[in-house]
């Protein structure tokens, strides 16, 4: 090993290892008469009230980029003065490591005003237009780091001044001392405090606890041990959220027994917000307070005389999210400079082994014994299992946006999977979120018809953005009218983005480069593959909307259709 023989590092991390309760959950008083879990049949009453903040944001917003995009025929102030609802924007991001994360960051971009050359180059203000924000994995990285930076802007995250930002990838999140071991040992060394800690709390720890707070430290810095006491539910005190200047965002992963395997589609479906976690599917349909997650509880209600507060770790959520790159973790057994590291905290690790290495442990379970769903697995368990939002191959989280009672009118979904063999997109996510809706296993989860993944590829679906969903009227027979998806797959324009998923280090050059090419391919090369892009997202935008009110489509609005709107047609060997 290098510098230090492994006795003398055994030595100095236990000497080290004492509690932190910074990364611990504690016991505090519970709320008055609490009750922490309610049927999923509703929007919670504080993402309604949030949402009437949103909408007098996102509205003006939508005007302004309306009228930058200059649809002729088509008179802005009366197409609002005459609207029968808010429009509502959702933002999808898939999985995919850090390829998911940089081509993300780029993509967003170029829809954020705030950024340089967007509102000239690209789609900047339909992020200002938005209402929602989904992440799930790589993907979720992007959307959790932006939340849980108090709403930091793209370019600070990845640029600040053109130095590192606060996405620092030039060393393996693993190894992040690179040559300084010492350094790569004080990480572990922390980390293996935070999970004494969390053990002697009476909390089981899992590998996805390591994983999580690997992913702190590359998110949120090392300032104050990497944020070790911030938690998702935090977000919701942020003056930015609060006052609803941003999107709501979301995080996704899949529920999974250890020892089980996820079932195709089966799987029940979980969300993160800032106010709740839970599900929509017919196995829970239970949401519960986030804050207070670790509770024990019994269908709900507190079963001690004390509640449980910061489970809710951000990284743990992040982890949770991703839990996928929990197998490479594995691998630091074999790597001579890291497994005495390992070993020392493998003893707060409740699975290290190949077959549960993915789970994420949530207990106390905060659905014990509720009676809204209808599945033992998850009613009955004393802990919570969850894993990789896009385990179940919807990698694109477009789930939480369908639900009727979020009434979506357009998602842009963001892929940057590697399911061709050029590690590119195939459609597979799409094709998988189309079938889930016909397994009835949640209320009007409506999703567009699209092709299967031959047609996605022979017809370059995936080599340009396209428009599933364009006409209402060709969707009745489908539980409910679905909002249009624009989707928008990952492209080598300037340069080769398709790097493999499990990549751990990028250094600023390989950053940047993959950042400016998501902006690439948000802004179709800065409108110089189609200076009318602008124009043509702004006709998917109002499409429901003039399909509610009965409005004919501007004759531009018909020829960007032509233009981007999958036709319906399959290849002959589909």
């Amino acid at each position: 090993m290098h510098l230090l023989d492994s006795v003398s590092v055994l030595a100095f991390i236990l000497s080290a290892v004492e509690a932190n309760s910074g990364y611990a959950p504690e016991k505090v008083s519970c709320p008055s008469d609490a009750s922490f879990v309610r049927e999923a049949n509703a929007l919670s009453s504080q993402e309604s009230e949030w949402l009437d903040k949103r909408h007098t944001q996102t509205q003006p917003a939508l005007k302004e980029f309306l009228t930058r995009a200059g649809i002729s025929d088509f008179d802005i102030e009366d197409f609002f003065d005459d609207a029968s609802s808010n429009i509502t924007i959702g933002l999808a991001f898939s999985g995919g490591g850090y390829r998911a994360m940089l081509n993300g960051a780029g993509q967003l971009s170029a829809l954020d005003s705030n950024t340089r050359n967007a509102n000239e180059l690209g789609l900047g203000g339909i992020c200002q237009s938005s209402t929602y924000l989904v992440g799930s994995s790589g993907g979720n990285w992007l959307t959790g780091s932006i939340a849980l930076n108090d709403w930091i802007g793209i370019e600070d995250l990845v640029y600040h001044d053109e130095g590192d930002g606060v996405w620092d990838l030039n060393n393996s999140i693993f190894d992040e001392g690179g040559w300084n071991v010492i350094e790569t040992i004080s990480r572990f060394t922390s980390i293996a405090k935070e999970l004494a800690a969390k053990k002697d709390a009476g909390f089981e720890t899992s590998i996805t606890d390591l994983w999580g707070r690997l992913l702190s430290y590359q998110f949120f810095g090392s300032d104050n041990d990497a944020s070790t006491a911030l938690t998702f539910s935090s977000i919701k005190e942020t003056d930015a959220f609060q006052n609803a200047l941003v999107p709501f965002p979301i995080s996704v992963a899949d529920g999974r027994v250890p020892g089980s395997e996820i079932i195709n589609l089966n799987s029940t479906l979980f969300e993160f917000n800032p106010f709740e976690l839970g599900s929509w599917d017919y196995s829970l349909k239970a949401f519960t307070d986030l804050k207070y997650v670790g509770t024990p509880v019994n269908n709900g209600r507190p079963t001690s005389d004390y509640c449980i507060k910061g489970y809710d770790n951000a990284g743990f959520v992040l982890g949770s999210s991703s839990s996928l790159f929990n197998e490479l973790l594995l691998d630091l057994k074999d790597n001579s400079a890291t497994a005495i590291l390992y070993e020392l905290i493998e003893d707060f690790l409740t699975f290290t082994d190949n077959e549960n290495v993915d789970v994420a442990i949530w207990n106390n379970n905060p659905f014990y014994n509720t009676s809204y769903g209808d599945s033992e697995t998850v009613l009955k368990s004393n802990s919570l299992y969850l894993v990789d939002g896009g385990e179940d191959g919807e990698v694109i989280p477009f789930a939480p946006l369908l639900q009727s009672e979020r009434e979506l009118d357009i998602i842009f979904g963001f892929d940057s999977t590697a399911d061709s063999e050029y590690l590119l997109p195939n459609g597979d996510s799409l094709v998988a979120t189309y079938e889930r809706q016909f397994l009835n296993l949640t209320d009007s989860n409506a999703f567009p018809y699209v092709p299967d993944t031959n047609t996605f590829l022979e017809k370059g679906l995936t080599s340009r953005p396209t428009f599933f969903g364009c006409n209402g009227s060709n969707l009745t027979e489908l539980s409910r009218i679905p909002p249009l998806i624009v989707y928008v797959p990952n492209i080598p324009y300037t340069y080769l983005s398709n790097t493999s998923t499990f990549k751990m280090q990028y250094s600023n050059s390989e950053k940047y480069a993959m950042v400016q090419n998501g902006f690439e391919i948000s802004s179709r090369k800065n409108l110089t593959l189609d200076s009318d892009w602008q124009k043509c997202i702004g006709c998917a935008v109002i499409q429901r909307e003039l399909e509610r009110t009965g409005q004919s489509q501007p004759n531009e609005c018909k020829e960007c259709f032509d233009r981007y709107c999958w036709d319906g047609s399959l290849t002959t060997n589909s």
